[in-house]
């Protein structure tokens, strides 16, 4: 087995891996970077997503990134052991040393040092701006790279390379090795141009979580799992060796492994993120042409991933969202319709119906009750407007005004899988914590392998999670790599 020595090993080029590869070279250690794609296909989902930043300025994160952070970080836990989490490490009582929760720290430190990773980026060329988003109304701004992901991408790959990072390109990390203290001494890849490779050195594992590996979706999440799909196709890389790895090592747990981040798509489509926000101004059916959720609780940012869950309930895992001419008249509707596909088109429900394959008699009946609980009032598209409807079950929460005015427009809806939950336990330095609640010596990890939420998404936290946490985790490795 061939065999090359580095300060840092990084497994993975997405914006989490390139971030700490950087960081650890801009310290002074030698680096590789494996990534399992080929060279054109390079950076994961990082290089297909829009890469939103839950920040109010370049500086700053938002007024409620710590707090729903943190709402949304365990399951149901002691709130006793809660309490004890956040008291210092050589403090905590043993049961409460590797929780499987984002523990305060963690988010103080995210919250902390993302406006300094911002700076750092724009340090080498990379710009962002308040960019226009799909969602038409939103609780909170979105910060935005100019050029998207790929624009991470390639600006922080341009870096690596003006440094003299090893890329390392369709080459797997298999396994990780350890000396007899237990310490990460490097890891094992195999390669499709060089065979088994074995690269020493402190490992950052910045692989992603399972969203590829359907084993791994069947056995967490279950069976319904197959009525998911990866929200773009640089997902179908994440098989979660990364976590595996990790484990097989004694790595403590974090994040749902049940759950993950859901986003509403049209299955017809081929395209990277064909998403459809526009169901807050129709109503949303089932395969049996009835209504089941509040199409509208608030704004669209704050609860398409509570409203596509239940999507994900429905038989086959698709609802179709029923609009009529009115739709169109919402400013800048097409923001939120983000497929290539075009609407299903009809002038009556009779042939919308036939279109849709639902029995028309549901359909009409289900459309009856809506518009006669739908109220007079002030229909204001992009505001909460608190027009809801009355006496129906499910209601509609706002923006509740009859769908009578033909053309009716439809499209189908699935669930995606944008990145699973569940991950490996970090600490602030993004050092792999045993299940002790140690550090295990030579191990990092950054990006969607760690795991951090539960229940919601913090939404446009996870590029944002990869980009800090993989420049702490660079940073660190390298301190220990030089050391060594």
């Amino acid at each position: 087995m061939r065999e090359k020595r580095f300060e840092v090993v990084v497994a993975g080029c997405g914006v989490a891996g390139l971030s700490a590869a950087v960081a650890a070279a801009e310290a002074g250690a030698r680096v590789a970077v494996l990534e399992r794609a080929p060279a054109e296909e390079r950076g994961g989902q990082s290089r297909y997503t829009e890469a939103y930043l839950r920040m109010k300025s370049e500086a700053e994160v938002t007024d409620d990134f710590e707090s729903h952070l943190a709402e949304n970080s365990s399951g149901t836990l002691d709130p006793d052991l809660i309490a004890e989490s956040a008291r210092p490490p050589g403090q905590r009582a043993a049961y409460a040393a590797a929780l499987s929760m984002a523990e305060p720290a963690f988010i103080a430190t995210f919250a902390d040092q993302a406006g300094p990773t911002i700076a750092w980026l724009k340090g080498f060329g990379l710009r962002f701006d308040f960019l226009p988003t799909q969602f038409l109304t939103k609780s909170q701004p979105r910060l935005l790279p100019v050029g998207g992901g790929l624009a991470l991408v390639d600006g922080l790959a341009a870096r690596a390379e003006a440094l003299g990072i090893e890329f390392l390109y369709e080459t797997t990390a298999e396994c990780l090795e350890q000396d007899e203290d237990g310490r990460v001494t490097g890891l094992v890849a195999r390669s499709g141009q060089e065979g088994r490779l074995r690269l020493g050195g402190q490992v950052v594992l910045a692989c992603g979580g399972f969203e590829g590996n359907a084993e791994m979706l069947a056995r967490y999440i279950g069976p319904r799992a197959a009525f998911l799909r990866p929200i773009c196709k640089g997902a179908n890389f994440n098989r979660g060796d990364g976590i595996r790895m990790a484990l097989d090592v004694g790595a403590a747990t974090a994040g749902d492994f049940g759950s993950y981040h859901a986003e509403p798509i049209d299955p017809r489509s081929g395209v990277s993120e064909p998403s459809v926000f526009v169901f807050p101004y129709g109503i949303l059916v089932n395969k049996d042409g009835r209504r089941f959720t509040d199409e509208a609780p608030g704004t669209v940012d704050a609860h398409y991933e509570s409203v596509t869950r239940r999507i994900f309930e429905q038989r086959d895992g698709l609802a179709w969202v029923v609009l009529d001419a009115r739709h169109q008249r919402v400013p800048n509707v097409r923001l939120a319709i983000r497929t290539d596909q075009p609407p299903i088109v009809a002038d009556s429900l009779d042939a919308l119906a036939a279109q849709l394959a639902v029995p028309a008699a549901a359909l009409a009946g289900t459309l009856r009750d809506y518009n006669a609980a739908c109220v007079p009032g002030d229909w204001r598209p992009l505001e909460l407007d608190g027009l809801a409807t009355r006496g129906l079950d499910p209601p509609k929460s706002n923006w509740a005004i009859p769908v009578d005015e033909p053309p009716f427009h439809a499209y189908p809806i699935i669930s995606a899988n944008v990145f699973t939950f569940g991950g490996v336990k970090v600490d602030s330095d993004g050092r792999v914590v045993n299940g002790d609640g140690r550090p295990i010596e030579g191990l990092y990890a950054a990006g969607e392998i760690i795991g951090t939420y539960y229940r919601t998404y913090t939404g446009a936290t996870s590029v944002l999670k990869g980009l800090v946490f993989g420049r702490l985790a660079g940073r660190h490795a390298a301190r220990r790599g030089n050391a060594d």
